[in-house]
């Protein structure tokens, strides 16, 4: 198991209350030893005018499993997590029900950490892969 700290659905959902993640509808819905699974919902929130999910949508459902995932392996007594660089391939669309997200690590470094996210439509057809690239920074110490 690659998690710091022990943490449980519950508690993960609960962590994103009043946030981008509620208010879009993102739910995690599985931890494994080394993957996050979250779902979307495909509607008015997360799509585009034309009635297709919105790519900005897959990147922030990208963006909140690769995040995640990042503070999950990180001790936060010592270490925060921000985000270098995001990119994002739209490989299909979704018009209507859920998508699906699952982050794996590609590296997990001392002072960076790369994830790929793979999203899939109901049909299990490949909709985005997304890759995350998170900085790991140490917490100042007081001056003294």
């Amino acid at each position: 198991m690659i998690w710091k700290k022990p943490i449980d659905l519950q508690s993960l959902n609960d962590w994103h209350q009043n946030t981008m993640q509620q208010h879009i509808g993102i739910q995690f819905t599985e931890i494994g030893d080394d993957y996050i699974k979250a779902t979307m919902p495909v509607d008015n929130r997360t799509k585009q005018p034309m009635g297709l999910l919105h790519g900005g949508a897959s990147v922030a459902l990208a963006e909140s499993l690769g995040s995640v995932a990042s503070v999950l392996c990180v001790d936060p007594e010592k270490q925060t997590v921000v985000g270098l660089e995001i990119n994002a391939n739209h490989i299909k669309t979704a018009k209507e029900g859920f998508v699906t997200g699952i982050t794996k690590p590609i590296h997990l470094g001392r002072s960076t950490q790369v994830w790929e996210i793979r999203i899939y439509n109901e049909a299990e057809q490949l909709v985005c892969i997304s890759r995350i690239t998170n900085a790991i920074l140490e917490h100042k110490k007081p001056a003294t």
